[in-house]
């Protein structure tokens, strides 16, 4: 079976320190899998690695090829990628933003003045997806945390992947944006043919939105599998050095 990315016994080492140490899973059709684990697991150089942005041992494949011989315009079709946060210095209007997604599908090269023919098609299809058509003439210097990452989640819509790969998407974002953030990516899924594959700390949206999930602590694999595999007491325990379980009763009990 060819699945769409697929990580074998990848390893990252920085001079003596290994972050990452033999770790292998694989990402199929309707899956989101959720890396997991305490901080310093090595959760972000997982993604870093995959995405060509750290070096590594191993292999990462996307369709049952080894993705540093993809073409990067090629790749860019396939897997899209949301980092944690955007820092921006440019007045660009939020479609602009957005209609920088189809860059990888420019004749020319140059994204603003694409001949790309489904340009607009994808371009309207991202910015009703996240609501964001009533602010398509809005900078993005005037918006909020929130309503940015819903421009750069509508861009990587327009780039029309397969795959999306998101590192902490609803990082440091207020309740309601984190729950919208979440709720579009699994809208997202449901078409044909994608797959997610995302870092996320909080264990409950971990566990209220993924199907697979990969645990970490200190760059190895304590368990990989289904949600309800993985989130085990045990598995969870051992990861995290303490009682998840009973730690998230006590915080759902103050809300009774």
């Amino acid at each position: 079976m060819t699945h769409l990315l697929e990580i074998q016994n990848l390893s990252v080492r920085y001079g003596s320190l290994t972050v990452l140490d033999q770790v292998s899973c694989s990402l199929d059709e309707g899956q989101w899998l959720m890396l997991i684990g305490p901080n310093g697991a090595g959760k972000s150089t997982l993604i870093n690695a995959v995405t060509q942005g750290a070096p590594y041992t191993g292999t990462a494949s996307c369709m049952g090829i080894d993705i540093k011989k993809w073409n990067k315009t090629s790749l860019a079709r396939v897997i899209g990628v949301l980092a944690q946060s955007h820092s921006v210095g440019y007045a660009f209007r939020v479609e602009e933003v957005v209609r920088l997604g189809r860059y990888a599908y420019s004749g020319t090269g140059r994204a603003l003045l694409s001949s790309d023919p489904d340009c607009e098609k994808h371009v309207e299809s991202a910015l009703e997806l996240t609501g964001l058509k009533h602010l398509r003439n809005r900078s993005v210097l005037e918006l909020s945390g929130g309503e940015l990452q819903r421009v750069f989640l509508a861009q990587l819509f327009a780039q029309d992947p397969q795959i999306l790969i998101l590192d902490e998407p609803t990082n440091h974002l207020d309740l309601i944006y984190q729950k919208q953030i979440f709720r579009l990516i699994l809208e997202w899924l449901q078409e044909k043919g994608r797959a997610v594959l995302s870092v996320v700390h909080d264990l409950s949206l971990a566990k209220a939105y993924g199907t697979d999930a990969l645990l970490l602590k200190k760059g190895k694999t304590v368990a990989r599998g289904t949600i309800r595999e993985v989130f085990s007491p045990a598995c969870l325990e051992n990861a995290y050095e303490m009682d998840v379980y009973d730690w998230m009763k006590q915080m759902l009990g103050q809300w009774d």
